[in-house]
């Protein structure tokens, strides 16, 4: 059998689509939105996720800046940083580009977040409203799993679910995502590199969800057959030939190519449902943090009045 393709931009279109309703509304009540990103020192891949959100951010209408800082700012200067974003009344979200330099304590300073700009959901208020299921936010990759495993139909009652990774904006929230129903949530397990015998977890998961990034951690004999899988993982990996040199393009550069954490090709004619890299998660991830941006305005605005 080959497996349905669980693509993320037909879901990421018809939440934009509401997203776009509720920003017009805000601005006709004179509540307009600006998100903030806050970038701390030189990130290649930082600089590919902001181009992407800020092209998102002004298709839908909300207005987006780009805050960088030098690597060497104190941990002192960038709480005060952030608390001045906090107290500006014009930025309705703020996003911390991840990860931060070494030197710096990043949880001290997501703490410092005013929940009601927290976009990304890290602040332990928001995050604690998950454990009690009254969150209106979420972290959006965490979401857009969710979204994604919704969209296939399928009853997850029971279901033995696998979570291979434990990261604080994945596997985390989504183990709390998955379990806020008592009566129809799935079974958890969450694996991690301490894990022994990853193997024996991913051949019994009905539903397994991969967020390493390890390019094809996860290889199709270890999955059981009509599995549903949502690969987390982008990895930029070289285009190999058949002998397993690198290819190159018109100038002599090594080509690249962008993988998932799962052995993709192979696996998808065992499982039942699996997401692409890219097209799966990446797209529905970035709908749900500007879903998140209206949210947080809404939370502003209510407590204005």
């Amino acid at each position: 059998m080959s497996a349905k393709l669980l693509e993320g931009r037909p879901l990421a279109e018809k939440i934009k689509e509401g997203v776009k309703k509720d920003i017009e509304a805000l601005k006709k009540e004179g509540f307009p939105l600006l998100l903030s990103a806050v970038q701390v020192g030189e990130n290649p891949s930082s600089r590919v996720y902001l181009k992407q959100q800020k092209k998102a951010s002004q298709e839908l209408g909300i207005d987006y800046q780009i805050k960088e800082l030098p690597s060497q700012i104190t941990q002192e200067e960038l709480v005060n940083f952030i608390e001045s974003l906090n107290q500006d009344k014009k930025i309705t979200g703020i996003i911390l580009q991840m990860p931060l330099p070494s030197h710096l304590n990043a949880r001290q300073i997501q703490v410092k977040l005013s929940p009601l700009k927290d976009v990304e959901s890290i602040h332990p208020l928001n995050m604690g409203r998950i454990i009690y299921g009254d969150n209106k936010i979420s972290p959006p990759t965490a979401g857009a799993v969710v979204e994604l495993l919704k969209s296939t139909g399928q009853d997850l009652k029971g279901k033995e679910t696998v979570i291979v990774g434990h990261s604080e904006i994945v596997g985390k929230p989504l183990s709390l995502l998955l379990l806020q129903s008592q009566f129809s949530s799935p079974t958890i397990t969450v694996c991690h590199i301490a894990t022994q015998d990853l193997t024996f977890h991913t051949r019994r998961a009905e539903i397994l969800i991969v967020a390493v990034g390890k390019p094809q951690l996860i290889k199709a004999d270890s999955l059981k057959e009509g599995a549903i899988v949502i690969d987390v993982g982008i990895n930029r990996v070289p285009v190999l030939d058949e002998e397993g040199r690198p290819v190159l393009d018109e100038k002599g550069r090594p080509k690249f190519q962008i993988v998932g954490d799962v052995e993709f090709e192979k696996a998808k004619e065992i499982c039942s449902y699996i997401t692409p890299v890219p097209g799966g998660v990446g797209p529905l991830t970035t709908a749900l943090l500007l879903r998140n941006t209206v949210e947080c305005a809404k939370f502003q605005k209510t407590s204005l009045t």
